[in-house]
């Protein structure tokens, strides 16, 4: 059992047949957004990525590319490293399945489900899908090739098989009584269905490539690439030890988060393999959309896949970040479209959150002597914004417990809004001439509600977060979640302040 105030929450492992695109920046981003908001709100956090590097996809890519296997996958697993410092990202381990921590883990995994009669040896006879490395059953073609869409070949070959079928009946039972095991709900549905409508054995080994690790016992069988992918999660933690330190306090795992493609391995493999082993399975799958190019498809033959690299380089980080976890509900599927990326920028970001941020402290610069005012007597309208200020962190807790990440930013860029009012309302440029006092008051008042939103906007825009925090005078050991609230720690009159700077800068089109 982890520890209570313990938090693990894992990226899939990507496979390296090819290089980074939006679909693992878009799962990554919403890893280290959350946890990011966990450490923030005091938990011992894990965040987990890394690379998926066997099988015979990766065996064909490296063949493709003249290489050896090996060091294939070690220029394309740096890619991914370069994503994540590209992202900003904050994982604490990046896991490689070729890492010999790796390859015992998934011999002495194999070995406890031998042990309690979970596998056996056979022979595997139907479709198979390289590309996915999938196995179909005939019903589930379309047009003769793979629900995906992929191309299908029959195999048949000598495999280990894991006794799923012996599975059905506990796995239903697991899913009633752990109703938020799979999020979003159409989700969990479609989990619950899939084993109700009954489960067969399934292949675990494969003799007709070698890029994999050896079954024990009998190299002349290398374990599935699934099997090996999903042990990663307690691999990374130290398994087969699991008395150690890491294990005990983050297995099981809190969140995986995944793309809904491979909602299967990970909604129903992967807790029978782990039940089968004695492990208890992890408390939540969330699996995500698929995000469309201006309405189209992604894919390379139309050449409209989207490069990270060229996102960032093109909006700025930051402002991807936003838009990649505010445009769409996540779970849903999402269109990329650039008029959509630039009103985020210009609206959201620079007119709403940047102007605030800019008056704000603008004013306080020109008419306070650059340091923070004092207020005096607070009124009904600053208690009535501070109130919702000081609401925020109960609100965006309980979604982000949801994986509702666009509605945690809702509830933000609705406080940003009211503020926003409040200043027109208020009027301190006015006040400064007919009421001094009042003024200051209004702009501490004012202060102490950015400092909220900033504090609260670091998981998912950290950098102007940050350069926002600086200017409001907030020294870096106050900018946890401990820090909100009517009993936290407001931002204190008198402390001199940076000159203000801009945090987001409007998009302009350039010719």
């Amino acid at each position: 059992m982890s520890a209570p105030d313990a938090f693990y929450v894992t990226t899939p492992i990507y496979y390296v047949n090819d290089s980074p695109h939006i679909g693992h920046a878009y799962t990554s981003l919403a890893c280290d957004a959350i946890a990011r908001f966990a450490r923030l709100d005091g938990r011992r956090v894990r965040f987990l990525t890394g690379t998926d590097e066997h099988g015979q996809k990766v065996e064909k890519a490296a063949r493709a590319a003249g290489m050896e296997p090996q060091a294939f996958t070690d220029l394309v697993s740096q890619r991914f490293r370069g994503l994540a410092t590209l992202l900003d990202l904050t994982p604490d381990d990046f896991i490689r399945t070729t890492e010999e921590r790796h390859r015992r883990g998934v011999q002495a995994f194999w070995q406890k489900l031998v042990e309690a009669g979970a596998i056996y040896l056979g022979r595997y006879a139907g479709w198979y899908s390289v590309r996915d490395e999938a196995y179909y059953a005939e019903s589930e073609l379309v047009d003769g090739r793979a629900p995906t869409g992929a191309p299908v070949e029959w195999v048949e070959e000598p495999s280990y098989f894991f006794r799923l079928s012996a599975w059905q009946e506990r796995l239903l039972a697991f899913y009633a009584a752990h109703p938020d095991f799979v999020l979003p709900q159409s989700r969990y549905n479609e989990v619950v269905s899939f084993v109700r409508g009954g489960l067969t054995d399934l292949s675990v080994s494969r003799t007709t490539f070698r890029w994999g690790i050896p079954v024990p016992g009998d190299p002349d069988h290398v374990v599935y690439v699934w099997l090996d992918a999903l042990t990663n999660y307690i691999t990374a933690l130290g398994y087969p030890d699991t008395d150690n330190e890491l294990f005990r306090t983050f297995w099981p795992a809190d969140l995986h988060v995944i793309g809904k493609d491979i909602l299967r391995f990970h909604a129903v493999y992967w807790p029978a393999f782990l039940m089968a082993a004695g492990l208890e399975p992890p408390k939540r799958v969330f699996a995500h959309g698929w995000w469309t190019n201006e309405g189209q498809k992604i894919s390379k033959s139309l050449g409209n896949v989207i490069d990270p690299v060229e996102l960032v380089g093109r909006y700025g980080l930051d402002q991807t970040r936003y838009f990649l976890l505010r445009e769409v509900p996540f779970g849903q599927d999402g269109d990329f479209r650039h008029e959509a990326m630039v009103r985020r920028i210009n609206h959201d970001l620079a007119n709403d959150y940047g102007n605030l941020a800019q008056r704000v402290l603008s004013l306080i610069a020109r008419h306070c002597e650059g340091r923070m005012p004092e207020p005096e007597g607070l009124c009904s309208d600053d208690e009535a914004l501070l109130a919702l200020a000081y609401a925020l962190l109960p609100r965006t807790r309980a979604a982000m417990r949801e994986q509702a990440l666009h509605r945690a930013l809702e509830a933000i860029f609705e406080v940003i809004g009211e503020a926003n009012r409040y200043v027109d309302t208020m009027a301190p440029w006015v006040l400064r001439k007919t009421d001094p006092t009042r003024m200051r008051t209004v702009l501490w008042t004012l202060a102490e509600t950015l400092r909220h939103i900033a504090t609260l906007t670091q998981p998912f825009v950290p950098r102007a977060s940050a350069r926002l925090l600086d200017q409001l005078g907030v020294p870096p050991q106050r900018r946890d979640f401990a820090a909100l609230g009517p009993d936290g720690t407001p931002v204190v009159p008198g402390t001199p302040l940076p000159p203000p700077e801009p945090i987001f800068p409007r998009w302009q089109e350039t010719p």
